[in-house]
């Protein structure tokens, strides 16, 4: 007991000492039950609604989350619009191809008529994330817990500081995670995220056709797959699936390729440079097994810094502070 109790004070030093760790205990199951009983139901509705006709939502509303996520925490500030000269997160280079904003909308105003100022952004986003990927199984793939409220600071700036890139190497998305509270396990499961959506070949080019400045190939990326790269990205605007032949459907084909040396980005790749990692990789290859880890990652990744009780704000508009 008295390892446990240091053990838990050390714990608690760590969170005290950096923000932008997950500290989530407020959030609760149902959060909505008695303030707005239909919540969760509406936003699957319109969510599952939306993804029926747009197959690509999914890939769109998990990375608008991560991206949220990982600048300030869960507090929607993603989806603040810039004002008064003032360039907000979703006008930062990295955000600038991030998409699902009119989902979320769709479904606040729907919710502002049900249960004015009672619903926050911030677990829009998150429930609906959840419901988009979802959408596939006819079911709830993961549990959310709700009770974020929405902050009022939106900053480029801190996108671009905060936001890890697909060109890091192993070190630096260990450390980035590390920083938000979630381990190597959580790192590698996260990228299985890359098992749907698509990317632009301006983002992953230099590994095909200028890797170390010489005009080289990312020597660490299979040849037939960097051959097939190259004849696709004829122009840097167009876009190549993340998870090769499986980029539409949630699965855990993303660990098959990347086993492959199919891996998209370098921050994919990256993962097989680190024993513990490439073994997660490797586990990952049974869906029960990604799916559950996944689960568990989007919870703690959904809690990062959230605000709770009367923190910041629940936002009429997702687009504008009150």
């Amino acid at each position: 007991m008295r390892t446990c109790g240091f053990s838990l004070l050390l714990a608690l030093a760590f969170l005290a000492l950096h923000h932008g760790v997950c500290h989530g205990g407020q959030l609760k199951k149902i959060f909505y039950l008695k303030s707005c009983p239909r919540a969760e139901t509406i936003v699957r509705n319109i969510t599952w609604s939306r993804v029926a006709a747009n197959p690509a939502l999914p890939a769109k509303l998990l990375r608008l989350q991560y991206h949220d996520c990982f600048v300030r925490g869960c507090d929607a500030s993603v989806l603040l619009d810039s004002t008064n000269g003032t360039s907000a997160e979703k006008d930062a280079i990295p955000n600038r191809s991030l998409e699902g904003f009119d989902v979320i909308d769709e479904i606040k105003a729907k919710l502002e008529v049900e249960c004015p100022l009672t619903v926050s952004c911030a677990d829009i986003l998150a429930l609906a994330a959840r419901d988009a990927v979802s959408f596939q199984f006819g079911r709830a793939m993961w549990g959310v817990l709700s009770g974020r409220r929405d902050g009022r600071v939106s900053l480029a700036s801190e996108a671009l500081d905060n936001l890890p890139s697909p060109a890091s190497d192993f070190n630096t998305l260990k450390q980035q995670f590390a920083d938000n509270g979630l381990n190597i396990p959580d790192l590698v499961a996260l990228s299985g995220a890359h098992t749907i959506g698509v990317a632009h070949c301006v983002v992953f080019a230099r590994r095909l056709f200028n890797f170390t400045g010489n005009n080289d190939t990312d020597p660490s990326l299979d040849p037939g797959y960097a051959a097939t790269l190259k004849a696709q990205c004829s122009s840097p605007r167009n876009t190549i699936g993340m998870d090769p032949n499986s980029s539409s459907s949630f699965d855990s084909h993303y660990f098959v390729t990347l086993s492959q040396n199919q891996g998209l980005f370098t921050s994919d790749a990256t993962l097989l440079t680190d024993k513990r990692a490439a073994n997660f990789a490797r586990f990952y290859q049974k869906f029960n097994v990604f799916l559950a880890q996944f689960g568990r990652s989007m919870r703690k990744m959904g809690a990062i810094a959230v605000l709770t009780n009367n923190e910041g704000e629940i936002r009429k508009n997702c687009r504008a502070v009150n």
